[in-house]
């Protein structure tokens, strides 16, 4: 069995939208899992096609609020964590609230991270060369805007309640192809990550 699904993400979502009628509630959770998607894929171009203009991210972590603010902050986030690689992650939501103007999703967000990312998060770890799963409850509130855009994501998380050195065997192909690309230059030769 894979450690990471990533179509958990935005399979409860699709089940939703199979059932639901309300045009504007449609038209929300269809651009909540092609959000999921493209962040899954990953392509950059869709995901921020997703966004309003100026969309404003709170991600809420021990009282203080750490996410990023406009179009700028928030490309330069999505940025970093696609480069980082953490985009491979499964978000088993099992609650999902819609409304007039937000979709809310609650579960368990499982994510693999590099031991140095997962270090520079206050995770302690014994191998900065290792790769780790993190698992957090995360709550998320998507508001829409008038035109259907995702303004933000406001998101609520626990640390991580469990933490896992993984091995080579247990990462998905798709994080070992990322992290391959990563720690190598244009023409193929491995870069030692100091």
């Amino acid at each position: 069995m894979a450690i990471i699904d990533p179509t958990k993400t935005w399979a409860p979502l699709e089940q939703r939208l199979a059932r639901t009628t309300h045009p504007r509630h449609r038209q929300m959770l269809a651009v909540v899992i092609e959000h999921m998607k493209a962040e899954a894929i990953p392509d950059m171009q869709r995901l921020m096609a997703t966004l309003s203009p100026n969309p404003d991210y709170h991600f809420w972590i021990g009282g203080a609020d750490a996410g990023p603010k406009g179009t700028d902050g928030v490309r330069a986030y999505y940025t970093a964590l696609l480069e980082s690689g953490t985009n491979v992650l499964e978000f088993e939501v099992d609650r999902l609230i819609v409304d007039d103007d937000n979709v809310v999703t609650e579960g368990w967000i499982k994510m693999i991270y590099p031991g140095r990312e997962a270090a520079a998060l206050g995770v302690e770890i014994d191998d900065p060369a290792g790769d780790y799963l993190l698992v957090f409850r995360q709550l998320v509130v998507w508001p829409i805007d008038a035109d259907g855009l995702i303004r933000g994501e406001d998101a609520y998380y626990t640390g991580p309640v469990s933490v896992t050195k993984l091995s080579t065997d247990d990462l998905p192909r798709k994080y070992v192809e990322h992290k391959v690309d990563r720690t190598t230059d244009k023409r193929g030769t491995p870069v030692i990550n100091a």
